[in-house]
């Protein structure tokens, strides 16, 4: 640090050396330029990889950033670190989070996350922020909410934007996963959009789906609906304390008894509705020792790596698909049909069906 740098003045003064935020001098803008560029040279895939798997927090979260880009020049050096990291990916407990905006999931993670930090494990928290569909951009505030959380030495937060992909996750959740799991982080707590009822894709990626549920926000008709609440591992009812205690033990009463008409097979796990706080803290541990108890009964049935494999495979096809997809309209010609057949729909002189058969003839003829 500079010794003409100083501390902003939103700072409390209790706060003391917690707030790393520092104000220094500025430089001329080519040398900063050419100092970023210079740091990008650097680190090639291979050394990246050596520094993540060293635990570097710098390299693991330049490693995120190179997985997420969209540029086709860095899929390349993507996927190669993504290679070299592979054997040290996949040891980690991963926990889904999701729920209703308003839940308090951000609170409940940091409330969770510091409880796991001080009882040693290594906590990574992935959250995903939603996109504009107008501007694309991202607020990316759920750091900022967690404070406490982000000042503790076994954590690291990477919050990352939706980019209006549907399922409440980011495009590169799987592959942020691994490289955290390589960097040492034995717990991985992704947080998704929070958007309803659609968001299921988090479960093809964790061991673990919990749904984070708050009173008030439906009966328990609402409770039976299919979909997230019937793919939950274990749903909880947030913000038990104060006046609200009594509303959030009837919600959790209220979901138990929609979740008898969900029953699965025999012997199956059966998820729990469980209550919290996790503004005060209270029966926050309860709710990690009950996601502890699902693990070990799904290793004890097999179940845990018939998941982990079911997941590996899904991955397998997302990426094909992707694949297909740019390789398809890399073709100009494709790019040309595909344009006139979107302003021949547009128009509506063709059926959007039959103009998705036109260009798969083209696309077959190639």
């Amino acid at each position: 640090m500079t010794s003409n740098a100083s501390q902003p003045d939103w700072v409390p003064p209790e706060g003391g050396e917690g707030f790393a935020t520092r104000i220094v001098a500025g430089g001329p803008a080519s040398a900063a330029r050419g100092r970023v560029r210079s740091a990008a040279r650097e680190l090639g895939a291979p050394e990246l990889a050596k520094r993540i798997l060293a635990g570097d927090r710098v390299a693991l979260a330049r490693g995120i950033t190179l997985v997420e880009s969209r540029s086709a020049a860095h899929r390349l050096a993507a996927e190669e670190l993504l290679a070299l990291v592979n054997d040290r990916a996949g040891g980690s407990l991963r926990l889904g989070i999701t729920g209703v905006p308003g839940a308090g999931k951000s609170t409940f993670i940091e409330a969770l996350g510091s409880q796991l930090c001080e009882d040693g494990w290594h906590v990574a928290v992935l959250s995903v922020d939603p996109s504009s569909p107008v501007t694309g951009g991202s607020i990316l505030g759920d750091k900022t909410r967690m404070e406490r959380l982000s000042r503790h030495p076994h954590a690291f937060i990477r919050p990352s934007p939706s980019g209006c992909e549907l399922g409440g996750v980011a495009r590169r959740t799987r592959e942020t996963i691994a490289l955290c799991e390589a960097a040492g982080f034995d717990t991985v707590l992704v947080e998704t959009v929070g958007v309803g009822q659609s968001e299921v894709l988090v479960r093809d990626m964790v061991d673990c789906f919990l749904v984070l549920l708050i009173a008030g926000a439906g009966d328990e008709l609402q409770g039976m609906k299919k979909g997230i609440i019937e793919l939950a591992d274990l749903l909880v009812v947030n913000k038990a304390d104060g006046d609200n205690r009594a509303r959030a033990e009837a919600a959790r009463l209220d979901f138990s008894r929609a979740l008898h008409y969900l029953a699965g097979q025999e012997g199956a796990w059966h998820p729990p509705v469980l209550t919290c706080s996790a503004q005060t803290g209270e029966g926050v541990a309860g709710v990690w020792e009950t996601v502890e108890k699902f693990i070990d009964q799904a290793r004890a049935r097999g179940d845990f790596e018939v998941r982990r494999g079911t997941q590996q495979l899904t991955w397998l096809q997302a990426q094909i698909e992707e694949g297909l997809k740019e390789l398809m309209l890399s073709d100009p010609a494709v790019r040309a049909e595909q344009a006139e057949i979107v302003r021949l729909v547009v128009a509506g002189t063709l059926p959007p069906a039959a103009g998705a058969r036109r260009l798969l003839a083209k696309i077959a003829k190639k």
